[in-house]
């Protein structure tokens, strides 16, 4: 009796395992949802250390006399640039909490947290003095010279980031058959 009670106990534990590990591995999001979140929210940051940026930054501090709407407050481009900020924290947050199971989500996982942890940063610092000359119409020099500072500091490293995560997600689309529009 005794011996049976082991080997039941036995399978039992091995069939409990088993139900576990699908269990865990059900639990990870569809392929599509974790491409959305670890791939396709970096289409926000994917500017980054260019002129576009900037002349964005800088268009949110633009008014036109003859246009009375266009009144600007001194704050625009540094309330973009916050608010910029909450959403790649958030961004950053929800990439954190996807479940990677299996070595092609590991290694979005890890580039994509790596490339919002390298922007982060960047916009928290250099991004947000940039906005404040913006704000208080600081000489366009000072402006040109801060721009042209991030550019030269961090737009090559972020491209090869970006890039590799891109490759590395056109892989797992492709793998995945998600229907993705890479123009």
């Amino acid at each position: 009796m005794n011996n049976i009670s082991k080997t039941f106990n036995h399978y039992y534990s091995i069939a409990l395992l088993l139900v576990l590990s699908l269990f865990a591995q059900s639990c990870a999001e569809p392929a599509d949802k974790f491409f959305a979140t670890a791939i396709l929210n970096t289409n926000t940051i994917s500017d980054f250390g260019t002129p576009i940026l900037v002349k964005h930054i800088n268009d949110e501090t633009v008014e036109f006399p003859d246009i009375p709407s266009s009144k600007k407050n001194g704050d625009e481009a540094g309330k973009l640039i916050s608010n910029n900020i909450l959403y790649m924290e958030k961004s950053l947050n929800d990439i954190k909490a996807l479940n990677a199971n299996s070595d092609d989500r590991k290694a979005i996982k890890e580039k994509s947290i790596a490339l919002y942890e390298f922007v982060i940063p960047v916009y928290k610092n250099e991004y947000t003095n940039y906005a404040k000359l913006c704000d208080s119409k600081a000489d366009q020099t000072k402006k040109e010279e801060l721009a042209k500072s991030i550019e030269q500091k961090y737009a090559a490293q972020f491209e090869k980031m970006y890039t590799d995560l891109m490759n590395t997600g056109k892989a797992f689309a492709d793998e995945n058959k998600l229907n993705v529009d890479w123009n």
